[in-house]
């Protein structure tokens, strides 16, 4: 049984068409990448797995659970947690406060303040963030607030970690430990499905890479099979060739 399905999951705006019909299966431990133009319907989409916003119609399920009118909290205790493309951090906190707090209130919450606090200094190591946990959020940095993100959507215990460009902003080398630490995070059995415009990124970490455009699924496979599709690249990529899927 897959992970996550998603079976011909639509949502309107209005007359708008956000998310047109889309077939989507995700296998636990898998990498998957989801790239398109803006405006495609990628966080559209993680907000209908989400929870954030309901579908008009297709259904969602995880795990053998349907998650069709259930909160996002309560989703989130099902095991999918997600980051968000603007961090929303509690501003008057520490950077390890920020992550206690969803460890208190997961599925199976911490046992009291200080094990939260003990695992947020663990998951902010982690993340690259140890050296500042004792800082206010309010005086990290865009790239540090993404990682602070990340932390506390790890801080949840996921088993399915949704990305909205955590890697925006990032420099190459940056870029570089970011991917060898999703690599890591998958290999401690967390799903992933990133959403990226740094195309690298995606390339060089997906096993799986799902284009969409104007709403609609158009190409789901390989990374490397992916980028040759000619409908992806008339949508998308344009004359780029993006470097292949790294070692």
């Amino acid at each position: 049984m897959p992970l996550l399905r998603a079976g011909a999951v639509t949502k309107l705006f209005g007359r708008l068409v956000a998310v047109d019909r889309v077939d989507l299966v995700i296998d636990a431990g898998e990498i998957v990448g989801l790239i398109g133009p803006n405006g495609a319907g990628k966080t559209t989409l993680v907000n209908l797995i989400t929870g954030i916003e309901p579908p008009t119609s297709g259904t969602l399920v995880f795990d053998g659970t349907t998650l069709a009118g259930l909160r996002p909290a309560a989703i989130a205790r099902l095991g999918i947690a997600r980051t968000f493309q603007i961090a929303q951090p509690f501003r008057n906190m520490t950077v390890r406060q920020n992550v206690a707090v969803p460890a208190l209130f997961r599925a199976n919450p911490a046992a009291g303040v200080g094990q939260a606090l003990g695992e947020a200094g663990a998951i902010l190591d982690t993340v690259g963030l140890g050296p500042k946990r004792e800082f206010s959020a309010r005086a990290l940095t865009t790239p540090d607030l993404r990682r602070l993100e990340l932390a506390k959507a790890l801080a949840l215990r996921p088993r399915l970690l949704l990305l909205d460009e955590v890697m925006a902003g990032l420099t190459p080398a940056e870029v570089d430990a970011e991917i060898a630490m999703l690599r890591r995070v998958n290999a401690q059995g967390i799903t992933l499905l990133v959403i990226e415009h740094v195309l690298r990124a995606v390339m060089g970490l997906s096993h799986r890479v799902v284009v969409l455009h104007h709403g609609r699924k158009i190409a789901d496979g390989p990374p490397a099979r992916v980028v040759e599709d000619p409908g992806v690249i008339a949508a998308y990529l344009g004359n780029r060739r993006p470097a292949g899927r790294s070692g």
